[in-house]
């Protein structure tokens, strides 16, 4: 299962204020009085440049202030990143407190907002609490954007409880503010547990769960395009490796109770009817694809309920919150069936869902289908990139765009499809799951895999990084009369998951060792005038911040025939 994806001005006055509910000013030092303060605080209107200790009445007029005196366009990043109200709120903070370490700090030491900096949840913690400008942002061309139903009085309430600190200020220079976060009283700091206290806990658990609610919810929300579900279904290589699974295996389906998690159309819920099921639950979180699977089955006389007689019933629920939708007892399902893969094998996170349903309400010896997954690695070479496209545009040679493409690519991961004829290595074993059996937490995993050329090889080619993709298993453990295996290798026929493409930041440029042998090489270890004879990776899969996605490091040592051996700096992806 996947979807397509893959990328003003006022200077009234130089301070600020930290009035306490007692009147008292707590913890300011005033530096200097250019202006008169009355003691009705203002606070709502005095807004302090992320750069310099200008203030201003509004946040526009800050913003205008910043994007022509310091080179930030705020406006403009959020709405060319796609930023929604977690991330501008994140990077503030950012901002502010890269300036705080440095005052010569600027907007264009960002190298790569590609890869986000300011996208860690500390960010989520307010750097400054009297900061008026984390809950006055706005701009009308990305609010419109923001998902509807927002709690973002109750999420601005939860912001500033996380951030309950004040700032301690000595002095106030020409053009910059020193802050320094402190705790607002005595009583915080002694019910602190590693630098936390409970309320503040409470509040970044909200704060995730919001977070985890709005992707959950865009997430579920892409699968009610028709065209995702035609594209998955068109897949026959995916479809029927299903179909096979569950109509050609009578021992197991006839007379069972099945759980299918994801259900999306229902095809595969309509197969285990098909296939003899006393009863097919079919777990939807899409609420528009739930009625669709209704009326499929209701259509296909398969439904079931109070006014038809099939067996199938659809579920409108995440399978984390499936015994608040229906009657089901913990462990009374027979066969638990899911297509829950995404690009990688593991993009979407679905797994951990899968797993969950296993636990719960698969009985003890059920079967899962697929029960096993296992993903490959191999290197590939040119003819996988772009190169060879640029270097001959109708006659013209056109490689720089090429090569500065192959750049960008080294970057963030690329999903295609690689004909085997591109590979410069063979495959390799670079992670097995069983599923019948894996904890939810080896999801996440580290694995090493060595890279060898192929053996037929006359002479050295570059690898320009690797490829991975997966195959999930219908072994005979639960499909006794007929296992099967669905493959998205590139040696066989396509599937929508393509393969997911890695490019190394620097070709490496391999050779069988035996093209090797005898010669007397120089230069630098995996360049054209010495090329290794194999590549040792170490590459890490794990669920990333950002809830469903993943980061992927790869490492890569390239090792000559006679043991020389060079490694390359770690690469990060995110998917």
């Amino acid at each position: 299962m996947v979807k397509d994806k893959l990328h003003n001005t006022s200077d009234d006055d130089n301070t600020e204020e930290n009035f306490s509910e007692d009147g008292d000013w707590g913890d300011w030092e005033e530096a200097g009085d250019n202006g008169d303060n009355d003691g009705d605080g203002g606070s709502e209107s005095d807004f302090l440049c992320l750069f310099c200790d200008s203030h201003y009445v509004s946040s526009d007029s800050l913003f205008e202030h910043c994007r022509l005196c310091h080179e930030f366009d705020f406006h403009g990043v959020r709405k060319e990143l796609k930023l929604d109200f977690y991330a501008s709120f994140k990077l503030i903070n950012y901002v502010r407190s890269q300036v705080a370490e440095n005052k010569c700090w600027s907007w264009c030491q960002v190298k790569d907002v590609n890869f986000p900096p300011w996208d860690d949840e500390k960010y989520l913690k307010p750097f400054w609490q009297e900061d008026s400008l984390l809950y006055s942002f706005s701009d009308a061309d990305v609010e419109e954007d923001e998902e509807e139903g927002l709690d973002r009085e109750g999420l601005i309430e939860d912001l500033q409880k996380l951030g309950d600190l004040s700032i301690d200020v000595e002095a106030i220079g020409e053009s910059s503010v020193d802050v320094t976060l402190i705790p607002n009283c005595s009583d915080l700091k002694q019910s602190c547990v590693d630098g936390k206290d409970e309320e503040t806990r409470v509040c970044e658990g909200r704060l995730v769960g919001r977070n985890v609610r709005k992707v959950n919810e865009n997430y579920f929300g892409s699968y009610s395009s028709f065209g995702i579900h035609k594209e998955m279904i068109s897949d026959k290589v995916r479809t029927e490796a299903y179909r096979d699974a569950l109509l050609k295996n009578p021992s197991l389906l006839s007379g069972s109770v099945v759980m299918d998690v994801g259900c999306g159309t229902g095809i595969l819920s309509l197969f285990a009817a098909q296939a003899g099921a006393s009863r097919v639950i079919a777990v939807e979180a899409s609420e528009k694809m739930a009625k669709v699977a209704t009326k499929i089955a209701k259509d296909n006389k398969v439904f079931n309920d109070k006014e038809h007689n099939g067996v199938l019933e659809v579920a409108h629920s995440m399978v984390e919150e499936l015994d608040k939708s229906i009657n089901i007892q913990p462990h009374s399902v027979d066969v638990l069936v899911s297509e829950w893969m995404g690009y990688c094998l593991l993009y979407e996170s679905m797994l951990t869902s899968v797993l969950y349903a296993r636990d719960r309400w698969l009985k003890p010896g059920g079967a899962i289908l697929p029960d096993t997954a296992t993903m490959f690695v191999a290197g590939f070479g040119k003819g996988a990139t772009s190169l060879p496209f640029w270097e001959d545009v109708y006659g013209f040679d056109m490689s720089s765009i090429g090569k500065e493409v192959l750049e960008d690519t080294a970057r963030i991961p690329i999903v295609d499809v690689i004909e085997d004829r591109h590979l410069v290595t063979g495959p390799v074993l670079l992670k097995a799951f069983d599923l019948a059996t894996m904890k939810p937490d080896e999801v996440d995993f580290t694995a090493t895999a060595t890279l060898e050329p192929i053996e037929s090889e006359t002479e050295a080619r570059l690898c320009h990084g690797v490829v991975l993709w997966f195959d999930t298993g219908f072994t005979d453990r639960f499909c006794k009369e007929n296992p099967t295996v669905l493959s998205t290798s590139p040696y066989t026929p396509p599937t929508h998951w393509a393969q997911t493409i890695l490019t190394f930041q620097e070709p490496i440029s391999v050779a069988p060792a035996n093209v090797l042998s005898g010669d007397d090489r120089r230069g630098a270890i995996g360049t054209e005038e010495s090329p290794v004879s194999s590549i040792h990776l170490r590459v890490s899969v794990a669920r990333a911040s950002e809830h469903r996605s993943i980061d992927v490091s790869l490492e890569a040592t390239g090792v000559s025939s006679n043991g020389q051996k060079r490694s390359w700096p770690v690469q990060i992806f995110n998917l």
